[in-house]
């Protein structure tokens, strides 16, 4: 057992939180009621990397070496008796400062990373090669255990835009009000708390004020999950307890698996080739980015279409930008996180990034008024990637990433994936008093197509144009303009034909 450290003032501050409720808890409560079946949080965070964009389109396949350390097959799941755990857990208790102590509650959490929900492990082991140096750099300075990194792993699997159902948001979950307090800044652009380095520091002050209160690490776990004052009350529940497990019949219930969960991943990350958990491909590890401050206001499709770099990279790398739009504000400068080897190219095009030929690019200011949209395309004899990006506004190295192309050639015939970007639709004002009669019934009606002027905007139908194409040059989208013009599924477009584009 850990040693604890206690003091009168610890003891009074404790009781005093117990009257007040808990300042800083920034973490869910439980809310369940005792009978209720609920999710796992731990399993949830795990789960929502199945749906991280950085993921689906592009590198979720998994790095099996050639001759693996034990010459597993890749789709080998090992499993051990209850005395290995415990020995291997017992191993690394013995040079930390937790107590890693083995049981029951932490086999099912072992069980679910290496034998359940394996393929996420792989997906969180390769976000681990970029957050855990940034982590382990800010937890020495602030003198902090490093065991403390696998608390993300708890709180959100390293997902930057993990969100709970109370709201915590971020790598490090927090709430709004307890990241306000440690200066997590949250508007419009931009939500700090989804910043790594931001929430970092964040995270070991809160950390480090947390251990100042409960001299214990265990406790500390239990009250960054649950507050403080949740912790407190469970002190005082217990008769007066110390130790985590003491007094965790008395937590709330996530808490209640939340620190064996924690045990769980030190158990994992420290054998995962014993395991056969290898990790998936990561987009950039830390040592391969660097950062630059940004004089104007930028879109990430500016700053892809310049520097050829995917879309959904620039949001991996950039997890705290909402709008997919970097904000510059008075004298504060925003901060934008890029490829290494991407530095040099972005510091000889500024000019070029920031102020994008119209014809060619669009602006952040178009970006806001754009949606992002999911179809597939079918290649056409003598197409190229380099047509097909240009055709829809994006990225050679975009089509590459969502489609796992490593060749510059593509094949007609072969289907493409694409996101690409359509103004998002507009509902016309109609006015109240604006109304058209319906000669077939007779009835009076509002008009659906009309705004003060009533007009039509039209465009003449070019030679190899479709629906899509001629939403895009007209800010509008396929859905708007098939509404405009009564058209069905089958779209025969001919050269000279005049449609609606929308309304004067």
């Amino acid at each position: 057992m850990k040693k604890t450290k206690n003091s009168f003032f610890t003891l009074v501050l404790l009781f005093t939180i117990i009257g007040t409720g808990s300042v800083f808890c920034g973490y869910s409560q439980s809310g369940y009621a005792p009978d209720t079946l609920y999710d796992d949080p731990v399993a949830a965070v795990l789960d929502s990397l199945n749906g991280l964009n950085l993921f689906e389109k592009g590198f979720a396949k998994i790095n099996y070496p050639r001759t693996s350390k034990y010459h597993f097959a890749p789709d080998s799941v090992p499993r051990y008796e209850e005395l290995v755990f415990e020995s291997r857990l017992a191993k690394i208790d013995a040079e930390s400062p937790f107590d890693l102590q083995y049981n029951s509650v932490v086999k099912g959490y072992i069980e679910m990373y290496t034998v359940r929900k394996r393929e996420l492990v792989a997906r969180m082991m390769a976000l681990s090669q970029y957050y855990f140096p940034l982590f382990e750099e800010q937890l020495d300075k602030y003198n902090l255990p490093l065991e403390l990194k696998y608390l993300a792993i708890c709180e959100s699997a390293l997902n930057p835009l993990a969100r709970s159902r109370a709201g915590a948001t971020g790598i490090w979950q927090f709430m709004y009000p307890t990241g306000k307090i440690y200066g997590l800044k949250v508007y419009s652009y931009v939500d700090e708390r989804c910043d790594p380095y931001k929430s970092t520091i964040a995270a070991c002050e809160y950390l480090k004020y947390l251990y100042s209160l409960f001299g214990d690490w265990q406790m500390v776990l239990a009250a960054y999950n649950c507050g403080e004052g949740n912790l407190a009350r469970a002190i005082r529940r217990s008769g007066g307890k110390k130790t985590y497990w003491e007094i965790r019949p008395y937590l709330p219930r996530e808490t209640q698996g939340y620190v064996p969960a924690f045990i769980a991943v030190n158990y994992v990350m420290n054998y995962t080739a014993e395991h056969n958990l290898y990790s998936a491909i990561p987009k950039k590890t830390f040592l391969q980015v660097d950062t630059v401050c940004v004089k104007k206001q930028l879109s990430f499709l500016q700053i892809s279409n310049v520097l050829d770099i995917p879309m959904d990279e620039l949001a991996y790398l950039n997890p705290c930008y909402r709008k997919q739009v970097i904000p510059v504000t008075g004298d504060a400068r925003s901060v934008l996180t890029l490829p290494a080897n991407k530095m040099g190219a972005f510091i000889n095009n500024e000019e070029a990034i920031y102020n994008p030929n119209k014809n060619d690019s669009l602006n952040s200011e178009d970006v806001l008024a754009m949606q992002e949209v999911k179809f597939t395309y079918i290649v056409k004899n003598g197409e190229h990637l380099s047509t097909i990006a240009k055709k829809y506004n994006i990225t050679v190295a975009d089509l590459k990433s969502w489609n796992g192309i490593t060749t510059n050639t593509v094949k007609a015939g072969k289907k493409l994936t694409i996101y690409s970007y359509q103004k998002k639709p507009v509902v016309p004002v109609v006015k109240a008093n604006t109304l058209v009669e319906n000669k077939a019934t007779g009835t009076v009606v509002p008009s659906e197509n009309r705004t003060t002027s009533g007009e039509f905007k039209y465009y003449t139908v070019q030679k190899g144009d479709s629906l899509y194409r001629i939403a895009l040059l007209n800010k509008t989208t396929v859905e708007e303009l098939k509404r405009l013009n009564n058209l069905g599924n089958n779209i025969n477009l001919m050269p000279g034909q005049k449609i609606k584009v929308g309304i004067m």
